[in-house]
């Protein structure tokens, strides 16, 4: 076959592929511009999420805060101090006007106000605040007909679900970006170690800090706390720590997180052989700080924690999340290996001293690499 034989085949059909894309309907002008309809599954998902994002708005608030400030040096003494401002978001937890938010929002705040989607404000008062969680529970008064966020089950919360964030990003209102749970259990060196973060691709920006983080179900998964410098990605405070922590907002405004008063680390096939153990499980106690609980209930470094009461710990974040949500005062069994032998002491959880009592600034608060291992206070 000659050389143009055997190319005519690819020639025919590049000379039908250009009169495809050429040619076109005779009325073609008018067809360009004639409406399309969506798939009717494509229909449908679009206006459950519309319907369910329109449900939710009247639920969301806008956190608006004064913060005292004090003239430069060089400033006239008789010239006025402008207060600083600031804004961020928050959610209805309860009819009788309790707001859920960020603690960095309103740490500092000489006056708090609440803006509901309706465009009523009302005065916020703090009922309670922790550092740690980054979570704070405010109180409006004379506000009725409210409309509830619940709250969800974050611990059955699958990577790939669809999620909606909430807030008033840059001051902008009644904002809702759309995305997925990129990731659960981020391992963030902020908040309580022992609990995971939710990671979402939805966007959140400035201004979302303490909106609500939904799932399809219109149930609160999280309260949008933090974001990636580039704002690719989102963090969120689990549904299922803000269950934990609200009772004691509540009732005492604050949180009292149980302490054991040592460091931890894994356990590797390096310390095996030293430790006399016979597999890498438990958790390592690298240091115990003096006349801390762990102290007086006979806890010795080099000691392997294996459980608390009858809890199976596997690694350092068990007995993190063990011990900060066990009541202060209460008296545990501490099952540990030493020197290869089984044992058992009884030990007092203590009250984790609180460093950051607030420093009158809002944090930035951004996602940092966690701590070393062998530096893992609990």
């Amino acid at each position: 076959m000659s050389r143009s034989r055997a190319h005519r085949p690819l020639a025919l059909l590049s000379v039908a592929v250009l009169a495809i894309g050429c040619s076109g309907p005779t009325t073609g002008r008018t067809s360009m511009l004639e409406p399309t309809s969506a798939a009717p599954e494509l229909a449908r998902v679009n206006t459950l999420l519309a319907d369910l994002a329109e449900r939710l708005r009247p639920g969301l608030v806008h956190v608006r805060v004064q913060r005292a400030t004090s003239a430069p040096d060089d400033a006239p003494r008789d010239e006025p101090v402008e207060p600083r401002r600031s804004t961020g978001s928050g959610f209805v937890i309860d009819p009788t006007g309790l707001i859920v938010t960020n603690a960095h929002v309103v740490d500092g705040a000489t006056v708090i106000q609440v803006r509901l989607a309706d465009g009523r404000r009302y005065k916020g008062t703090v009922v309670g605040r922790d550092n740690r969680v980054d979570l704070a529970l405010l109180k409006i008064d004379g506000a009725t007909n409210l409309t509830v966020l619940p709250l969800g089950d974050s611990n059955r919360l699958r990577v790939g679900e669809f999620v909606l964030a909430l807030g008033h990003p840059f001051g902008l209102e009644q904002t809702v970006s759309f995305g997925i749970v990129s990731r659960k259990g981020a391992p963030l060196s902020v908040a309580v170690q022992a609990f995971d973060f939710i990671q979402t691709d939805a966007a959140i920006n400035p201004g979302n800090s303490g909106g609500p983080l939904v799932n399809v179900a219109g149930e609160v998964i999280g309260v949008n706390s933090m974001a990636a410098r580039n704002g690719s990605i989102g963090f969120a405070i689990p549904a299922s720590l803000v269950q934990l922590v609200l009772p004691q907002l509540a009732s005492k405004g604050r949180v009292d997180w149980g302490w054991l008063g040592v460091a931890i680390s894994e356990v590797t096939d390096d310390d095996l052989d030293r430790l006399k153990l016979r597999e890498a499980r438990g958790v390592l106690v690298r240091r115990v700080m003096p006349g801390e609980p762990a102290d007086k209930g006979g806890v010795r470094a080099n000691d392997v924690i294996i459980g608390i009461d009858g809890l199976r710990l596997e690694s350092p974040r068990d007995l993190q999340r063990a011990v900060s949500s066990t009541p202060v005062g209460k008296r545990v069994r501490v099952a540990l290996l030493r020197d290869g032998q089984e044992t058992e002491v009884e030990v007092t959880i203590g009250l984790y001293p609180e460093s950051d009592t607030g420093s009158g600034e809002p944090s930035e608060r951004v996602p940092r690499r966690p701590d070393p291992p062998g530096d893992a206070p609990k």
